[in-house]
């Protein structure tokens, strides 16, 4: 359970008042592992500045990619300046900062996103469930499509899809509106069954009996929380090679080269994926469980994460 603060230390805007996205999950994880009295003393910005506190040491935590505006508008023309330390979520993102914004590697750091761990569980096997769980703008269409393709004329009858995914993660339901034909795509498929946003909760309970991520991602991830939560459910990961999951995949996934071209994109996620089920399948006849991975644990264990922050700022307070 997460702690929620009578007054918060991250700085809430029109954009993320209503959001419950990675970035507030975030948020609460670490103000639930720090102390109060050790937050109080320092004024962090989630990616998007509108005042700046003369009174308290500053931290501009940055999520988005470097050439969002409200990243520049932040840190660009040497603004970077105003903060003690710029955090990044990979050193993907840093590089991008310093070559779009000239944030120098000194004015920053590298804290990776974290999560709390889940505890030991067997893989139902049933059946064979993909999961996607991201905002539909990042390669949900693509995954619709081979779906759809693979399951024609009953063939992989034993797999099902769930999908979670809605722009009202983040309170812009208006945003949905063009993804509607999508959807009702995804919802009157017999081996689909789509829902829109639901809780973290929720979420960490699906991915406990689910098997392969299904996450053709077609946006540059700066880093990627359904990646890191899936990797260490044990999932079998099956993704793109854009922006910051190589990174973030740690080489234990079945990542393939990412391609701008739609249908080269398709055809090289259908191949990947239909090689996890088959192997998934054959796990599954041998009647061996699927217990979950436990290789990405100490890496993105938010205990570990938190110690990382704690240390960073004590330091700052002590220069």
């Amino acid at each position: 359970m997460w702690l929620r603060l009578e007054n918060d230390i991250m700085e809430k805007n029109e954009l993320n008042k209503d959001a419950m996205g990675g970035t507030e999950l975030l948020e609460m994880r670490l103000r639930s592992h720090l102390s109060n009295d050790l937050l109080d003393k320092f004024q962090i910005v989630c990616s998007r500045e509108r005042a700046i506190n003369p009174e308290k040491k500053r931290i501009f935590w940055a999520h988005d990619l470097a050439q969002d505006s409200e990243a520049k508008k932040a840190l660009g023309g040497e603004r970077y300046k105003n903060y003690d330390k710029i955090v990044f979520v990979s050193h993907w993102q840093q590089s991008m900062y310093q070559a779009y914004l000239g944030v120098p590697y000194s004015a920053g750091i590298v804290l990776r996103n974290g999560i709390e761990l889940f505890e030991s569980h067997v893989k139902p096997m049933d059946k064979i469930r993909l999961i996607y769980f991201s905002t539909p703008h990042r390669g949900l269409d693509i995954l619709e499509s081979v779906f759809s393709h693979m399951t024609k004329g009953g063939n992989n009858h034993d797999v099902e899809l769930n999908v979670f995914s809605s722009f009202n993660l983040y309170g812009w339901a208006e945003r949905d509106k063009p993804y509607k034909e999508l959807f009702d795509l995804l919802d009157n498929h017999p081996q689909v069954n789509y829902n829109g946003s639901v809780t973290n909760d929720r979420i960490r309970e699906e991915l406990k009996r689910s098997h392969i991520l299904a996450y053709p991602s077609t946006w540059p991830e700066t880093s990627c929380l359904c990646l890191i939560e899936s990797m260490c459910a044990g999932l079998t990961c099956v993704h793109s090679s854009l922006g910051a999951l190589p990174e973030t995949s740690m080489g234990i996934t079945s990542m393939y080269a990412y391609t701008e071209q739609p249908n080269g994109h398709a055809h090289r996620f259908a191949a990947q994926l239909d090689a996890d089920i088959k192997h998934i399948r054959n796990i599954h006849a041998n009647d061996v469980p699927l217990v979950h991975n436990m290789r990405s644990h100490g890496i993105y264990d938010f205990n570990n994460i938190a110690r990382e922050w704690e240390a960073l700022l004590k330091s700052i307070l002590t220069t």
